[in-house]
């Protein structure tokens, strides 16, 4: 197979261009620019390209396939080329399909949960010793890379509601047509391209639809919306399995699950994990994981990376940080870390780092989601406001959006640290969010300072 990647640089498709080089596959691409840890990636394969930029004549007829990155734009003189040559292009999700239509696919969708509700699946499979592709957006334990495509029977695929190319704007799980499927939860995100929360809702309909027949939907029943929709569409081809939090017990803070009558101690906490780890518990069922292989393998995951992964602690105190940038991860994180260790303080500090969160639309949707926090500070920077060409924010339209009494509202890095140095650790926790970093400010080097002094 000749393969040719248009934007090979992507944090995800320059991992696809691994796993197909891997395969055995001859594989080439372009992209205007590469950063780490893709350019050292695809160096060490021997597939970075020579040279940055968009060059027409890779694009031959030769080509078994093209596979279209979300960073090309339409006018791209390589995408021109290759509809001119009327080659097969795909999106990442495509091809993903295309080399997984013989498999047994599951796909976990939902606004919220889907990284760790994947890993966890992936864990447990690994540690059973189950042979599976994979595709999850994040970094994890035990696993070289966060996309694999072999022959194996089964594929693990987080699947994104985001558009899958510049010209299919579609979402991404649209096109990976699982017969185990999951819906963690319903929350309206991405208002860029869904700028109603009805056209949100109308994704998870047409995913559901997107089962093949026979398959399986596990669902969150806790989810009133996502409850809603799955009784208003309800197919008759398919099996439906609702979840919700399993019987736990929290001390000194740990917290132990029942699964199908058997324990075990968790290394990760919250409600929204326990809700994660029953869907993961569903779908392996399914693939042939009993409980008793289920809770022991379960027992050791650690969290994927930046899911409220632990960045510091002593006796006293506990550093975490977590990719919650939309409203419902924000809460569910908040309301986790207060409910592990209700006895401490909790500092939250959030940046509003992606489109929907700095757009003051959006604001009411957070409104309460930080309530659990006893201090609490909202971050965010003019110059992320500069790239994503959005107007100014008022700092008094954020403290209305979140209705939070005493929220603290910055928007300069220095003043942020400042606050941050001056706070009291003693019997707190610090939870830090964000999908971005802060304006590059060093918070693994701050949480382990705050944890050295106490």
């Amino acid at each position: 197979m000749n393969v040719h990647f248009i934007a090979i640089g992507g944090s995800v498709m320059h991992q696809l261009a691994l796993a197909l080089h891997k395969k055995g596959y001859r594989v080439t691409g372009s992209d205007d620019e590469i950063f780490e840890p893709a350019l050292g990636n695809l160096r060490l394969a021997g597939i970075l390209p020579d040279a940055m930029g968009w060059f027409p004549e890779k694009i031959q007829p030769g080509l078994d396939a093209v596979i279209l990155g979300m960073h090309a734009k339409p006018d791209n003189p390589e995408l021109l080329r290759a509809k001119e040559l009327d080659l097969t292009i795909y999106s990442f999700p495509e091809y993903i399909y295309q080399e997984s239509i013989e498999k047994t696919r599951v796909v976990v969708g939902g606004s919220h949960g889907k990284t760790t509700t994947t890993a966890m699946i992936m864990h447990v499979l690994n540690k059973t010793g189950k042979d599976f592709d994979y595709l999850v957006g994040a970094r994890l334990e035990g696993f070289e890379q966060s996309v694999r495509i072999t022959d194996a029977p089964i594929l693990v695929a987080e699947g994104d509601e985001y558009p899958a190319s510049v010209i299919e704007k579609r979402p991404k799980f649209h096109f990976l047509f699982p017969q185990i499927a999951i819906i963690t939860g319903i929350a309206w995100d991405h208002i860029n391209v869904f700028p109603t929360f009805e056209i949100y809702l109308e994704q998870f309909t047409i995913y559901i639809d997107k089962i093949e027949k026979g398959g399986i939907l596990i669902y969150n029943e806790s989810d009133p919306v996502l409850k809603e929709l799955v009784e208003k569409h309800a197919r008759k081809d398919i099996r439906y399995q609702p979840y919700g939090i399993p019987p736990h017990t929290i001390h000194d803070g740990a917290t132990t699950v029942t699964i199908d009558g058997v324990s075990t101690i968790l290394q990760v906490f919250g409600d929204h994990n326990l809700l994660n780890m029953h869907a993961a518990w569903y779908a392996c069922d399914e693939l042939g994981v009993d409980a008793d292989a289920f809770t022991k393998a379960i027992a050791s995951f650690t969290g994927a990376s930046k899911r409220l992964e632990l960045m510091a602690k002593n006796e006293q105190t506990a550093v975490y940080r977590d990719f919650a940038h939309a409203p419902s991860k924000v809460k569910a994180t908040i309301d986790a870390v207060k409910q592990q260790y209700p006895h401490r303080t909790l500092i939250a500090v959030l940046e509003l780092h992606t489109f929907s969160s700095l757009n003051e639309k959006f604001m009411d949707q957070y409104h309460g989601a930080m309530d659990k926090a006893d201090k609490a500070v909202v971050y965010y920077s003019n110059h992320a406001l500069e790239l994503k060409r959005l107007p100014p924010l008022d700092p008094a339209r954020i403290r209305e959006g979140f209705g939070k009494e005493g929220l603290v509202v910055m928007n300069n890095r220095n003043d942020l640290m400042k606050w941050m140095e001056e706070q009291e650790y003693q019997h707190s926790n610090l939870l830090l969010m964000s999908s971005g970093n802060y304006d590059g400010a060093d918070m693994l080097t701050f949480a382990k300072n705050v944890v050295e002094k106490i």
